[in-house]
């Protein structure tokens, strides 16, 4: 089986946790069906080889990323422009994209970028609370009541295809830390290097883009 057909068996047979405390709610973007259609016809695209990947790991999706295209860190404008996946999908561009397509164009283009790099999140599946995103570690006792879903996500996952040495965090800050404390108790990798979040980068320190392209560029390069 191909990396994308192994990965689909994992989508398809995702086991969805019980109700969450805190009234918070679960968004599973894989049961829409024009979004799972899409992140198939992408997948399908870049990933039916068996190819080893380095993994990037996010935290969970958002309403306006892999919530809508079923890709992370890949909105409706980057799916189409530059994946070259037509969508009907509001155009709505989203920041941690935007950096990111960026960053893969330095990399050499998706198809270089993707034939070795894996995104993926802590949590397969987003939450919402009160109609706002929310992410997994924002309400401890959701996240520690989370804890045993996300792990056998991550390991589900790792057995496609993950080049084990190293994985990056998407971000240096709750989720770094939360990776770190999971690998240390369930040796998931080697090690847990951490990337500065996209979305951190495009609010707080666009003027040093440039370098933080080059760092994610370096830091992939070294491992791939």
């Amino acid at each position: 089986m191909s990396f994308q057909e192994k990965y689909f068996n994992f989508i398809d047979n995702l086991d969805f946790p019980e109700s969450l405390p805190h009234e918070v709610e679960i968004l599973n973007p894989f049961k829409v069906e024009q979004t799972y259609g899409l992140s198939k016809t992408f997948y399908k695209k870049y990933y039916s080889d068996n190819n080893p990947r380095l993994f990037l790991i996010g935290i969970n999706p958002g309403r306006f990323g892999a919530g809508v295209t079923g890709v992370p860190f890949t909105d409706p404008i980057r799916l189409d422009s530059v994946c070259k996946i037509p969508n009907n999908l509001e155009k709505r561009q989203e920041l941690s994209s935007a950096f990111v397509y960026e960053m893969i164009d330095a990399f050499g283009g998706v198809d270089a970028f993707y034939s070795n790099v894996f995104f993926t999140s802590v949590s397969p599946l987003g939450f919402v609370k009160d109609g706002v995103n929310l992410n997994y570690y924002d309400i401890p006792e959701v996240r520690d009541f989370l804890e045993p879903y996300m792990v056998s996500s991550l390991q589900n996952q790792i057995k496609i295809g993950a080049v084990g040495k190293v994985a990056f965090s998407m971000g240096k800050g709750q989720n770094f830390k939360y990776l770190q404390y999971l690998n240390q108790k369930y040796q998931l990798f080697d090690n847990v290097e951490p990337l500065p979040h996209p979305r951190w980068i495009m609010q707080y320190r666009l003027k040093r883009k440039a370098e933080f392209i080059q760092e994610y560029v370096t830091k992939i390069s070294a491992v791939v």
